[in-house]
């Protein structure tokens, strides 16, 4: 009975461990496949907010540190993300702190307020989709820039 008892123990925690491994290895996979840098191209609710005026929004995602950086229309900008399977979180943003035109510090605010609200993403076609993290709603789109 000890040994039975022994070997389920033994054969749970194998399991646990590799269900660990297994979430590593697809955090990994994700993180590699945001790998680049992605031009935004709308951010939701907020159409107007993609103006022509100031600097392309832009974000670059480095998968071995798993950190972030790009411009904001107006700023750069820079820090970490979460993955977890499809599961996708930002934190410790910082930007530089210039002042530009209205429009463009609308489509500054509108970028970050979507940064700080995502919760999933979805990448197919080289088009990144960000998702809010309280209801899945659509935050904003980028397009992925190909290296050729």
């Amino acid at each position: 009975m000890k040994n039975l008892v022994l070997i389920i123990a033994v054969v749970l925690l194998g399991s646990m461990s590799s269900c660990e491994e297994t979430k590593k290895v697809i955090g990994v996979a994700g993180s590699v496949q945001l790998s680049g840098n992605y031009m935004v191209t709308d951010i939701t609710g907020a159409p107007d907010k993609i103006s022509k005026e100031g600097d392309p929004l832009t974000i670059n995602f480095a998968a071995l540190d798993r950190s972030i950086r790009g411009n904001t229309g107006c700023n750069t900008y820079f820090g970490t993300y979460t993955i977890d399977l499809y599961a996708l979180s930002f934190s410790d943003i910082g930007a530089t702190e210039r002042a530009c035109s209205e429009p463009v510090m609308a489509k500054e605010s509108a970028f970050m307020m979507a940064l700080g609200n995502t919760g999933s993403y979805e990448l197919q076609n080289n088009i990144l989709t960000l998702f809010s993290k309280t209801d899945r709603s659509v935050l904003l789109t980028a397009k992925k820039e190909v290296q050729e």
